[in-house]
């Protein structure tokens, strides 16, 4: 898919989220091509998590200023559930997966907003032949899954929506080493595919190796942006997000 298509798939103007009187977000302004993957870059306490719940509109995560486009419509004061059914889906830091349900149950639940039962079952299958582990343990229950498996269970459960942009907060939080790259390998994977991703990230070396495009947010404000090349070269970005001292997990 062109990646380099004339209007972003998501595209943010001027937004401005607050925690109460605490501003979180300040005039963000961002598009996201369809077919791209782009990373958001940033400290502890940056905006980042904020700032993918305000584009899911989470109820506490309304803009108070600015507007939210998705596929040329505008997406900020509508409900969260109406946006899911718009086509975006949303993998949470944690993963907050139904740990009493089995891997096959949990996937069910993503797919609560299709109703085309045989194309649900067409992701699924899908979905199995990006992660065979959880074809492999379908009916064990997802609390019994290790970490990296259960991020992979996540993962599956956000695409059972087929969505056309997927959100993903932190998704290498907490994982070994060779399941990192296993993580970021499905990511591209799954941009491939067609499947347009907006990924929060604390590993940004990995991050950007495998995005387009790039941001770094700083007190809820973008403070760098361009192409995930140009970023892995600048000097800034690399002395706080890739130097010798890794920063504080969101």
């Amino acid at each position: 898919m062109d990646s380099h298509s004339a209007s972003p798939l998501l595209e943010l103007a001027d937004v401005e989220t607050y925690y109460g009187p605490l501003r979180a977000l300040t005039g963000v302004s961002f598009g996201v091509r369809e077919g791209s993957i782009t990373v958001i870059l940033g400290n502890n306490g940056a905006g980042k998590s904020t700032l993918l719940s305000t584009v899911l509109g989470v109820l506490d995560r309304q803009p108070r200023k600015g507007t939210i486009s998705f596929r040329g419509a505008r997406i900020d004061g509508v409900a969260t559930e109406a946006i899911v059914r718009s086509g975006i889906s949303y993998v949470p830091e944690g993963r907050r997966l139904f740990n009493e349900l089995s891997v096959r149950d949990n996937l069910t639940v993503g797919s609560y907003v299709r109703r085309n039962r045989a194309e649900a079952q067409k992701t699924r299958e899908r979905v199995y032949e990006f992660f065979p582990l959880l074809a492999e343990r379908s009916r064990q229950p997802a609390g019994t899954l290790s970490g990296g498996e259960q991020q992979m269970l996540a993962i599956g459960r956000a695409l059972m929506n087929g969505p056309r942009l997927l959100l993903l907060d932190e998704p290498s939080l907490g994982l070994a080493p060779i399941l990192v790259r296993q993580v970021f390998d499905i990511i591209s994977q799954i941009r491939d595919e067609g499947v347009t991703v907006l990924l929060v990230e604390q590993n940004a070396r990995m991050a950007l190796s495998i995005a387009d495009e790039g941001l770094v947010l700083e007190n809820g404000a973008i403070v760098i942006a361009g192409p995930a090349a140009e970023l892995i070269d600048n000097e800034e970005v690399e002395a706080l997000y890739m130097g010798g001292k890794s920063s504080p997990s969101q």
